[in-house]
C-alpha cells in the first residue's frame, strides 16, 4: 500500500509575489521566511511605517535601503532556517556540510560503481552494475549470495504478444547494458534532499487502512480478495500520466500481495506504475516496485533504494519512465505483470510481459509473506495532502470517472491469482473498496475476452468533488 509522503516546504504564492512587487515602498517592510531559494519566499506585509519625502532625501533613501533586505540578508536567513528545519528532521548536527557529507555516504552505499553508464534523453543516469554487486547483496541476509535463475512459471499462465511494446528513454539510443550487469537508476543530492530526512528517503510512512478518510491520507479505488491463502497475482494495467497537485502526493496504478495485520507487522510486495514528483522530481509515469516487512517502520523501500529485492534483468531499469502512454479517446498502452511465489525457493518473482523476468524478493525478507499472502489488491491510489483544506487536483488513472468507459477510463483487466498448486486462476469473490466516490471510483465486470476487470479513477476536486 502507497502511504503519504512527507510534508513539503512551501513557499510564497505567485499571488504574494505580485503583492510584493505591486506594494508600496511607504507601506511595506520585509519578512524573509525559509526557502530552498535564497529570497523566494521573502514576503511583502502592510505596515504602518511612512516615508516622508519633505525634507532631505537622503534619510529617506537610507531608511529605505534598511528596509529592503538586500540578496545576502536573505540568503543569511535562509540558510539558517534551512540549518534549524534539516536539524529537527534528523539531518544532525545540523551545518550544511555535514549534511552534505551523510547524503554523500548514502549515495555512496545505493550507486553502486558502474561497468557502464548510459545517459537517457529524460535526464536519468542508469549506471549498469554487475549483478552480484547490486544493493541487494549489502543485506545481511543475502550478503554472499548471487542472483538465482528464474523458476518454473505458474500452470495455466499463456505469454501474450504485446501490441505496442512498452519503453524506456534510457533503451532508445539503442543502448544496452551487457549480459552479467542489470540497469539501475543513479540517484542525485537532489533526489535526497526533496525527502524529510536520509532515513524516510525512498521509503514510505505507516500503513493505513483502506477505509481510511482521515487528513493527509490515501484514497484508494481498489478491487480486493481476502478470503484464501494465496501465491501470486497477475493483471493487465493501462498506463497513464495523471496530474499530481503537489510534489508530496502521488498518483499509483498497482497491484498488491501482502500478509499480517495492518498497522503493526503487515508485509507487502508492490507493483506498478506511479507519479511521484516527491521521489523522482518530476511527473513522468514511471514503474516502480515497493516491499515491506514490518508495515513501513523500518524496512523495506521503493525500487532498489535499500537492500532487498534482486534484480535478474539487464534491458529494464526500475523506477525509470515508462513510454508510451495511453491517450483519451485513443491508443490504449498496457502492461501486464505478474507476482508469484517460487514453492521451492520460497521467493517472490516478479514478471513483465513479454515474458521479462524482472527478479525477486527473497523469502528471507518476511515473516508473513515466506508462507503465501492473505489479501490480494488491485487499484488506483493518490495521496491527498488537503493543502489550502481543500480536496487535491491530484488526479486517479486516467483523471477521469470509470463510467466513461474503454478509451477515456482507466482500466484493469484479467485479474487473476495463484492458489497453492502454482496455478493462475480468476478471482472469486471479489469486493471493492472506494474512499471517495465523488472524486474517484470504479465499476467492475466480467467480460469474456476482458475476464474479472474493472475500470477505476477520476479528477479529484471537481464539481462534485469539493
Amino acid at each position: 500500500m502507497l502511504l503519504r509522503a512527507g510534508e513539503r516546504a512551501t513557499g510564497c504564492s505567485r499571488r504574494e509575489k505580485r503583492q510584493a512587487l505591486a506594494g508600496s515602498f511607504s507601506k511595506v517592510i520585509m519578512d524573509c521566511g525559509a526557502s530552498s531559494s535564497f529570497c523566494s519566499c521573502c514576503r511583502w506585509r502592510s505596515s504602518s511605517f511612512k516615508i516622508s519625502l519633505s525634507r532631505s532625501p537622503i534619510i529617506p533613501i537610507f531608511v529605505l535601503f534598511l528596509l529592503v533586505p538586500s540578496p545576502f540578508f536573505c540568503q543569511a536567513r535562509s540558510l539558517e532556517t534551512a540549518t534549524f528545519r534539516a536539524t529537527n528532521q534528523t539531518f544532525q548536527p545540523g551545518d550544511e556540510l555535514q549534511k552534505l557529507k551523510m547524503i554523500r555516504a548514502h549515495l555512496k552505499d545505493i550507486n553502486k560503481p558502474p561497468l557502464k553508464t548510459i545517459k537517457s534523453p529524460d535526464g536519468d543516469i542508469i549506471d549498469c552494475i554487475l549483478s552480484h554487486q547490486q544493493p541487494a547483496f549489502d543485506h545481511p541476509l543475502l550478503k554472499g549470495q548471487k542472483p538465482l535463475d528464474p523458476p518454473k512459471m505458474p500452470k495455466g499462465y499463456n505469454s501474450t504478444t504485446v501490441a505496442i511494446e512498452i519503453l524506456q528513454p534510457w533503451r532508445m539510443s539503442g543502448e544496452v547494458c551487457p549480459e552479467g550487469t542489470v540497469p539501475i537508476r543513479r540517484m542525485s543530492e537532489a533526489d535526497v534532499l526533496r525527502a524529510s530526512s536520509i532515513q524516510t528517503f525512498g521509503k514510505k510512512v505507516r500503513s493505513h487502512a483502506l477505509t481510511d478518510t482521515s487528513d493527509n491520507s490515501p484514497e484508494y479505488a481498489v478491487v480486493y480478495v481476502d478470503q484464501d491463502q494465496y501465491y501470486g497475482a497477475q493483471a493487465t494495467i493501462n498506463v497513464w500520466q495523471p496530474y499530481v497537485a503537489q510534489d508530496d502526493e502521488i498518483s499509483v496504478a498497482q497491484l498488491w500481495v501482502s500478509a499480517g495485520t495492518d498497522g503493526v507487522d503487515l508485509n507487502t510486495i508492490e507493483v506498478g506504475w506511479q507519479v511521484y514528483p516527491g521521489l523522482y522530481g518530476d511527473d513522468t509515469t514511471r514503474l516502480f516496485i515497493y516491499w515491506t516487512n514490518d508495515d513501513y517502520k523500518e524496512t523495506g523501500c521503493y525500487n532498489l533504494l535499500c537492500p532487498g529485492f534482486v534484480q535478474t534483468n539487464n534491458g529494464i531499469a526500475i523506477g525509470s519512465p515508462l513510454e508510451p502512454m495511453s491517450s483519451y479517446g485513443g491508443a490504449q498502452i498496457d502492461i501486464t505483470l505478474l507476482v508469484w511465489k517460487d514453492l521451492d525457493t520460497g521467493n517472490w518473482w516478479l514478471l513483465l510481459e513479454p515474458n521479462i523476468f524482472l527478479g525477486y524478493w527473497p523469502s528471507v525478507l518476511f515473516t508473513h509473506l515466506d508462507d503465501h499472502a492473505s489479501e490480494v489488491n488491485f487499484g488506483g491510489e493518490i495521496m491527498n495532502t488537503n493543502a489550502m483544506g481543500k480536496h487535491t487536483l491530484t488526479e486517479m488513472g486516467s483523471g477521469h470517472f470509470a463510467e466513461e468507459g474503454y478509451r477515456k477510463a482507466a482500466y484493469f483487466q484479467q485479474l487473476q491469482v495463484v492458489d497453492g498448486s502454482n496455478e493462475l486462476l480468476p478471482v472469486q469473490n471479489a469486493e471493492t473498496v472506494v474512499s471517495y466516490p465523488n472524486c474517484y471510483d470504479l465499476e467492475p465486470g466480467n467480460d469474456p475476452n476482458w475476464g474479472y476487470s474493472f475500470f477505476y479513477g477520476g479528477p479529484g476536486r471537481s464539481g462534485t468533488c469539493p
